[in-house]
């Protein structure tokens, strides 16, 4: 089984991956070491401050064939980041989607208002941020509207995070 998970900067992405590899043992790729690892290996010019669509461009097909490795050898594969295209499944023949699982993390304007303190305060939670001056609520607010706009206009799975911060999956 594969589990994508995705969405906005700071829904918690990461330690939902880390959640369900405690309780399933399914290892699980940050998306963002991938990225950082290309970078500063210089296999890439892009930066971490590189345009999402131009790193989404260049990560994806990496991480796609890595998925498609591991449901061929019928590995369990937990896979997290912002830089899984709306349109994944395209890239996929029915075969591997019948092992795949997609979940888009998404806040709602109310839960944002309401905790962005606590936003700010877990954001470090599993790996250290070197620069998040730039989350704002503004950021995070417009981030994740634009989030839920295309995971409806794509008609993808998504968890809508509105009055407390539970995210219960069971695979």
């Amino acid at each position: 089984m594969i589990i994508l998970i995705t969405g906005a900067s700071h829904t918690g992405k990461t330690v939902l991956a880390q959640k369900l590899l405690e309780k399933y043992k399914y290892p699980y790729l940050s998306i963002d070491h991938l990225k950082m690892g290309l970078i500063r290996s210089g296999n890439t010019e892009l930066t971490p401050m590189s345009d999402d669509n131009d790193l989404t461009a260049y990560l994806w097909p990496i991480v796609r064939e890595m998925i498609k490795t591991a449901v061929e050898n019928n590995q369990n594969l937990i896979v997290e980041g912002c830089y899984i295209p709306f349109d994944w499944q395209k890239d996929f023949e029915n075969e591997y989607l019948k092992d795949i699982k997609y979940y888009c993390l998404v806040m709602s304007e109310e839960y944002i208002k309401n905790h962005f303190a606590d936003i700010k305060k877990h954001a470090n939670v599993i790996e250290n941020r070197l620069d998040d001056d730039w989350c704002t609520m503004e950021s995070v607010l417009e981030d994740n509207a634009e989030m839920l706009k295309l995971a409806k206009m794509h008609n993808v799975n998504y968890i809508l995070i509105d009055d407390k911060y539970e995210i219960n999956i069971d695979l």
